[in-house]
């Protein structure tokens, strides 16, 4: 699906929220889901991990451009780590309440990377930031879940969503958070020479 006639990238992901940050930016795409195994590797780092899967998953977007305009394809991918474990996205209530339960009263970090290639060359970006959770009592949990939004998050929540009164504090990039870091992304566009400003 193209958003416009003259894209400038392509955007290796059907993650809603990433589109709405390259909107954001003025970027100009077309986009393609990117399915890949996301099983983590023995003894991977969490950083190691998220940037291995940005990387597959624009190289699956890349074979998947077909005949379509040969352009570079965007992705990326996210992890909130605690105590140095990956907590993905929950599947069952059980997980979902299990892992905001964990996150209460902590600080944890967010991880996101960005892969762009193009066929020749292959750039990657890592974004890191800590997010710290108020106390979240068993209740606010209970109707945090039942409101369906923590279901496909990284860690069970959505910054840009209700679960922004359970943030006491963020240090680093809050796009990140979302899914997308605005400010490496732009530096993978400017370093293969992607005018996506000349839209703004």
């Amino acid at each position: 699906m193209l958003t416009d006639t003259t894209p400038d990238i392509y955007l290796a992901s059907s993650s809603p929220r990433r589109r709405e940050l390259l909107d954001q930016i003025g970027v100009r795409y077309g986009w393609m889901a990117a399915d890949i195994d996301e099983t983590p590797q023995d003894d991977e780092s969490p950083e190691v991990f998220v940037l291995r899967l940005a990387l597959e998953k624009a190289r699956v977007g890349l074979k998947a451009r077909g005949s379509r305009p040969r352009l570079p394809v965007l992705s990326a991918d996210t992890a909130v780590v605690l105590d140095e474990q990956l907590l993905g996205k929950p599947a069952t209530h059980e997980q979902g309440v299990s892992m905001l339960a964990q996150l209460s009263g902590r600080k944890h970090r967010v991880l996101t990377a960005m892969a762009l290639v193009d066929g020749e060359r292959e750039a990657t970006r890592l974004s890191v930031s800590h997010v710290s959770f108020r106390e979240i009592a068993p209740a606010e949990i209970e109707r945090y879940w039942e409101t369906g939004e923590p279901w496909d998050k990284a860690g069970g929540y959505a910054i840009q969503g209700r679960a922004a009164v359970f943030i006491d504090r963020l240090e680093g990039s809050y796009s990140g958070v979302m899914g997308l870091a605005l400010f490496e992304t732009a530096q993978l566009l400017d370093e293969f020479a992607i005018p996506y400003q000349r839209h703004w």
